[in-house]
């Protein structure tokens, strides 16, 4: 929201302009629920950083304006409390069952690849990583094993604490963008942490940037990404509406990220 939008810098900002914001974002269209919510998101991160008495803004605002920012959004106008889910009709998250089913699907091809002594458990294993974010098929496909990197917030999952993407779906005109989504799932980073130390050195390709290859040692693509989860999904006869990105609702939670 900026000061032109508002008429009013953000020291005289109130609930009641987010209010009026959001109604003439949704009466002209401009963007999803999820688009919108995001908004909503960067300015109450925006609202948090001006009142944390730590930076001393709200002190610099009273002496130089004889007024300060005070909180403007609230449980009531909050976009993520007016809806549970903000997605497409046809691409909603992934329930708990649903999810349950399909790693532990996937588990059940890697004991068998791996009872066969086939090169599969390496596919399946690989797999089971690729999907622990519910990242968009191009954005699991463009990450390289550079891409994995601390979060300060949760230091117990080592180095694999973040997942820097470099290349995300944008805003609506802006084109691709940068974000990062924390790991939130115990059981995905320790899979993680296997597969970058113990399963991918067992490809051959320890020269190649990429995270998820192929067995011939290329970048696994879009293409591939879609069809193992088609794979699994028809395997286990789930609807085809679902997609990888579908897990992200699921694996996601309200944690920063970054973004």
């Amino acid at each position: 929201m900026k000061a032109g939008q508002a008429n009013e810098y953000p020291w005289h900002w109130k609930a009641a302009d987010i209010d009026e914001w959001m109604t003439d974002l949704v009466m002209r269209h401009d963007g999803a629920k999820s688009t919108l919510r995001a908004y909503q998101g960067a300015v109450g991160m925006f609202m948090d950083y001006v009142l944390n008495p730590v930076y001393g803004w709200v002190e610099i605002s009273l002496e130089r304006f004889g007024t300060h920012p005070t909180p403007i959004l609230h449980d009531g106008n909050r976009r993520e409390h007016l809806v549970d889910y903000e997605g497409e009709a046809d691409r909603r998250p992934m329930t708990r069952e649903e999810c349950q089913l399909f790693f532990d699907h996937i588990d059940e091809h890697v004991e068998r690849a791996a009872k066969r002594g086939r090169k599969g458990d390496l596919t399946a294993y690989r797999d089971k990583t690729i999907y622990g974010w519910g990242l968009r098929a191009p954005e699991a496909s463009g990450l390289d094993v550079v891409d994995l990197y601390r979060n300060a917030k949760a230091p117990h999952f080592g180095r694999y604490g973040v997942v820097p993407v470099r290349k995300a779906k944008g805003t609506e005109g802006s084109g691709p963008r940068r974000r990062n989504v924390a790991s939130i799932m115990p059981w995905a980073v320790e899979s993680l942490e296997d597969y970058v130390v113990n399963i991918r050195p067992r490809y051959g390709f320890l020269s190649h940037p990429a995270s998820w290859l192929t067995e011939r040692g290329g970048r696994l693509r879009v293409r591939g990404i879609e069809d193992r989860f088609a794979l699994y999904r028809d395997e286990l006869e789930l609807p085809k509406e679902l997609t990888p990105h579908c897990l992200r609702h699921f694996v996601s939670a309200p944690f920063p990220r970054g973004d």
